[in-house]
């Protein structure tokens, strides 16, 4: 099969063209192939096809030519008769037709712009970015273990490295083989004690009593922090516009559903 397609590839003229090029890159016999086409093989939108080495390029364009070859000589053996394609294609049309009317009743739909001011005013609470954290912790079983942990701390010169050490060696946390960090991480993530202890810590510092909390004691270490914000109209504007778009369109299926399923004959099994 290999060498038939191979064979194939070898005696077929490819119109190539620039793989930059905005409508196609190639042709098979005329048939284009576009990035609809190329998205199809990747599978992933994160990919950039025009970014690839040209042999990986290659390589798609003949998977695709190749393809597009053996559709075209499948349609020629008939292929159309086959009972299964023919219950694909059928379920195939079900899909596109779905998708088609979806597209359009969104269409239907637009959010103006006093319903989205109006949202945004009576949900400010909703479009906050909170304060964010990035520390670490030592969590001891006692307080007294704690406390002889910030004495260690504070009689070093290199604060950070001797918390860092620490963490590895006394810590009983999840976190200790890390040094004790935590990430960044919003300020209210954390249980009540911990967030209210780290967020008043200035940056580069430690706690210098324990935190008690439900896990036992911390001595916490605030690496930085990003004070929260609340999102302007401008900002989230479009995010608005389209979830009150999209409420609308949701209100509208399951009308148009609960309608159809009073005279639709419906077996579940």
């Amino acid at each position: 099969m290999k060498k038939i397609i191979s064979s194939l590839v070898a005696t077929l003229a490819i119109t190539a063209v620039s793989l930059n090029a905005a409508d196609y890159y190639a042709s098979v016999n005329g048939d284009k192939i576009t990035k609809a086409d190329v998205a199809l093989v990747l599978q992933d939108p994160r990919i950039d096809f025009s970014k690839l080495p040209k042999n990986a390029q290659s390589q798609v364009l003949e998977q695709i030519i190749n393809k597009k070859l053996l559709a075209k000589q499948a349609i020629k053996d008939g292929i159309a008769n086959d009972p299964s394609y023919k219950d694909a294609l059928n379920k195939m049309k079900q899909d596109l037709a779905f998708q088609v009317w979806q597209k359009n009743e969104i269409a239907k739909h637009k959010a103006t712009d006093s319903q989205i001011q109006d949202f945004y005013n009576k949900n400010k609470a909703s479009f906050v970015v909170p304060t964010t954290l990035e520390a670490s912790h030592i969590l001891v079983k006692t307080e007294k273990e704690a406390k002889d942990i910030i004495k260690q701390i504070n009689k070093s010169t290199k604060k950070l490295e001797k918390f860092t050490s620490l963490a590895k060696t006394k810590s009983i946390g999840p976190t200790g083989v890390k040094g004790g960090y935590l990430g960044k991480f919003p300020a209210n993530q954390m249980v009540p004690e911990f967030s209210a202890a780290a967020n008043k810590l200035n940056k580069n510092s430690f706690s210098k009593t324990p935190v008690k909390t439900q896990f036992g004691y911390h001595v916490i270490y605030l690496k930085d922090k990003t004070a929260g914000k609340s999102l302007s109209f401008n900002e989230v504007k479009g995010n608005i516009s389209q979830m009150l778009v999209g409420n609308a369109y949701n209100k509208r299926v399951k009308e148009i559903s609960d309608e159809l399923r009073k005279t639709a004959k419906i077996v579940i099994k």
